[in-house]
């Protein structure tokens, strides 16, 4: 065959270590535990077997360096001695099983007497180890074996898997690869008994367990024999192969489930590979045949989880077809649009492909266990192959019928919120445990369900949300996309069109959908969900939780926060006030200046846009804002973000109705804070505070922009009292900051083109003017500030 590996079961065997899927024509990487060993030490070797001495040793030597060894007819000659010798151990005869395939596999033209002679040897052998049946294979395989020879080596390799049972074991690459170098160059008769007893080996009272390793593996077998095949025209073996794969075989329960999903993933792969233009007019029933296979087990595994569409834990059967299914389709390209198959990948994912509970185990493990464990997970095939069978996901939802499609987004999205509380939980013990290394381990492994999530949700919004014509049902999907979205807010690290994309769909559908905009608030965390701990979360001794450290929770808030302002005309007072309310208050005063600014946008955007149907919004807007400001002014210069502030005071004053209690109980406020922070400032010298008025004192300064500010935004029937307590206020200052504060108002009247509120500016300004001007208003400010 074309491209055909030197050794077959270390391809096999990479089909499940590397991290990219090769084909049989594909260069095989090297072992990175293969040690170096010098020509010295293989002559050394050689050396004692011939004298006899250290016999084991020197076979172990010369195995030990198989991937670089050659070995020679008279070597091989000698090695037949030891085999025929009645001193034989069994492991002897293993290694000896090992270097005379070396020899079969690498030397171009063997000794066809000698390989007789070697055939004779092992037929009659009693060892029954995998090595042999590898050896067996191997041979079978060579040009211009005789016949007799040939039948010799197959049935010998028959009786071993039939009446003896090779256990597979550790090894199943040997087995599997001598089994395949049979199937290659057998005949009808023998290839048709070998693939059958082959399929039996987990069928027999023994008893090997199946597993996905050997699933992978039998793809890859598959896949190699089908293209040599191909290349060989050997036509009425692929329709044999299809034959023994298909329903049919799976209806007479002789043979394993997943034997035959994964043979039939490994025959289609094989069509795929060889490309189009390459291939043979292949009978039409045999494509037609394995993907009947594959669909057939895939309706199996849906009846068996019945209705609720859930895998129970003990359940390996099921388990294993689901991932035998999502890796083979993932590798073999194409597949039609089946519910069942569509449910069986979404079971995959979401139970064995990202294994939540593995999260928890992690975290509660000691450090090294816990490397231990993320590291094995990590190299597995599964999350390797993650990408991949994400994408077999989105191709089979676009063809699904509606109900299957509603069925899989409600997992998805429900499974977005369980692992959002698994690994909240899991990053609050490993960093409360001082486990800071496992952490970039664990954020490796959930990036991936982080990448899953925004491409499945890519695909649904591509089907579902159009914005243009938005429908009721449809639009329901919106709020449940950016639900989901805003549990894996956190691992949002890098850009992603799909991302983007996703998010403007659904907040043009929140814009334009009362329901879909409360569907979504409703959706958010309570304040007492938000403060009152992880629910499960045993924390050890000195470890307290913290609801404002929790950074998964934090980056999960922040993503509510951003969205709401986009449909808050949509959202109804009672509604703000029972649901968004109480968090956007928690996260006012927020230490992250992100979530606290995130919270006045929230304030900004309901006083300015918030949907106002009666009397009684008024009054819960009007209510809001005496805790608004309360809540703001408290943690000043501290915590509240100053632009936060201005965007709230500037858009109550401007939004609320003219004369409105609210505004002058925040025109009040403001100027006691002012007054309490020049208090704090007033035991500095005069001169060093207004020198350095841009530095030390840069809160006071920003805060008197902030009064200024105001008196040209709120309405006339506040402006009075504004002007009366600013008046009032700056008088109290020292000459030189009047002087400064004076020349700041000058400049924003003259430049105003307010002509109603202008001319009451200008006369207050003129008056302001002549009273600071007089020496009863030339006090100490610090002694006027220290009696207030």
């Amino acid at each position: 065959m074309q491209g055909e590996p030197v050794f077959l079961e270390k391809w096999l065997r990479e089909q499940i270590t590397v991290g990219t899927v090769v084909g049989p024509g594909d260069r095989p990487t090297p072992l990175s535990s293969q040690q170096p060993f010098t020509a010295r030490r293989v002559l050394q070797s050689w050396t004692d077997l011939r004298n006899n001495r250290h016999i084991i040793d020197s076979l172990r030597t010369l195995v030990e360096s198989q991937y670089t060894l050659h070995v020679a007819d008279p070597q091989a000659k000698l090695l037949l001695f030891f085999l025929s010798s009645s001193s034989s151990s069994s492991s002897s005869a293993s290694y000896v099983h090992k270097l005379l395939y070396i020899w079969v596999r690498k030397t171009p033209r063997v000794s066809l007497p000698l390989l007789d002679s070697c055939v004779q040897i092992l037929s009659s052998s009693t060892n029954s180890c995998p090595d042999l049946i590898l050896l067996l294979g191997a041979i079978a395989t060579v040009p211009g074996l005789s016949e007799h020879s040939k039948r010799l080596c197959l049935d010998r390799l028959c009786y071993l898997i039939q009446d003896v049972g090779v256990a597979i074991g550790e090894s199943p690459e040997l087995v599997f690869a001598g089994i395949g170098y049979a199937l290659s160059r057998s005949n009808a008769h023998y290839f048709t008994q070998i693939l059958s007893l082959f399929f039996s080996i987990w069928s027999r009272e023994h008893e090997t367990k199946c597993t996905l390793r050997h699933g992978v593996m039998l793809l890859g077998l598959v896949e190699w024999l089908v293209m040599g095949f191909i290349t060989s025209r050997s036509l009425d073996k692929i329709d044999v192969m299809c034959t023994s794969i298909s329903v049919d075989k799976l209806r007479s329960g002789n043979y394993p489930m997943f034997a035959l999903a994964s043979s039939s993933a490994g025959v289609l792969r094989a069509f795929r590979r060889f490309g189009p233009t390459n291939r043979l007019e292949l009978n039409p029933k045999s494509k037609y045949m394995i993907k009947d296979t594959i669909s057939h087990v895939a309706h199996y595994v849906v009846s068996r989880v019945g209705d609720h569409y859930r895998l129970n834990d003990d359940d390996h059967e099921c388990h294993l077809l689901v991932q035998c299914i999502s890796l083979g389709l993932a590798r073999c390209g194409p597949y039609p649009s089946d519910a069942a198959v569509l449910h069986c990948i979404c079971l995959a994912l979401l139970n064995d492909v990202f294994p939540l509970n593995l999260f928890l185990e992690i975290a509660n493990s000691p450090e090294a266990v816990g490397r231990i464990k993320a590291k094995e997970y990590m190299d597995g095939v599964l999350f390797r192959e993650a990408g991949a069978i994400s994408g077999v996901l989105c191709n089979q939802y676009i063809s699904a019928v509606t109900e299957s499609m509603s069925i899989v987004e409600d997992f998805m999205w429900a499974f977005s919120h369980k692992f959002y509380t698994k690994f909240q939980t899991t990053l609050s013990l490993l960093k409360g445990n001082k486990k800071e290394i496992i952490v970039k381990e664990v954020e490796k492994m959930a990036e991936s369900i982080f990448l899953m999530v925004v491409v499945f949700a890519s695909a649904v919004a591509k089907r579902k949300l159009d914005e243009k014509s938005p429908d009721t049902m449809e639009s329901k999907v919106a709020a449940k996309i950016l639900f989901a979205f805003s549990c894996i807010e956190y691992l949002r690290r890098i850009r992603l069109p799909q991302y983007t994309d996703v998010v403007r769909r659904a907040v043009l559908i929140l814009q334009e959908n009362a329901s879909t905009s409360t569907l979504f608030v409703d959706s958010m965390p309570s304040y007492d969900e938000l403060t009152k701990g992880i629910v499960g979360l045993h924390s050890p001794e000195g470890l307290h939780y913290i609801w404002s450290e929790d950074v998964v929770q934090n980056a999960r808030m922040l993503f509510y926060l951003r969205v709401i302002p986009t449909c808050i005309g949509h959202i109804t007072s009672s509604v703000f006030r029972r649901k968004v309310a109480p968090v956007m208050f928690l996260y006012m005063c927020h230490p992250i200046l992100k979530l606290s600014q995130a919270s006045h946008s929230v304030f900004v955007a309901f006083i300015s846009y918030g949907k106002v149907s009666n009397q009684n919004d008024d009054n819960i807007k009007e209510q809001l804002v005496f805790y608004y400001i309360q809540r703001s002014l408290e943690v000043y210069p501290e915590l509240t973000p100053y632009k936060g502030m201005v965007a709230g005071v500037s858009a109550l004053v401007q939004h609320l109705p003219a004369g409105s209690p609210a505004i002058f109980y925040c025109i009040n406020s403001l100027f006691e804070k002012a007054t309490s922070l020049f208090r704090l400032l007033a035991i500095k010298e005069d001169s060093y505070l207004w020198k350095n008025w841009e530095g030390d004192s840069e809160p006071c300064k920003k805060f008197l922009e902030l009064l200024l500010h105001l008196i040209t935004l709120v309405d006339i029937q506040v402006l009075p009292n504004m002007l009366k307590l600013l008046a009032q206020f700056i008088i109290k200052l020292p000459e030189e900051g009047q002087k400064i504060i004076l020349d700041e108002i000058y400049s924003l009247v003259s430049e105003s083109d307010d002509v109603t509120r202008k001319p009451t500016l200008v006369s207050w300004l003129h008056s302001l003017s002549y009273i600071s001007s007089q020496p009863t208003s030339q006090n100490s400010w610090k002694e006027t500030f220290s009696r207030l």
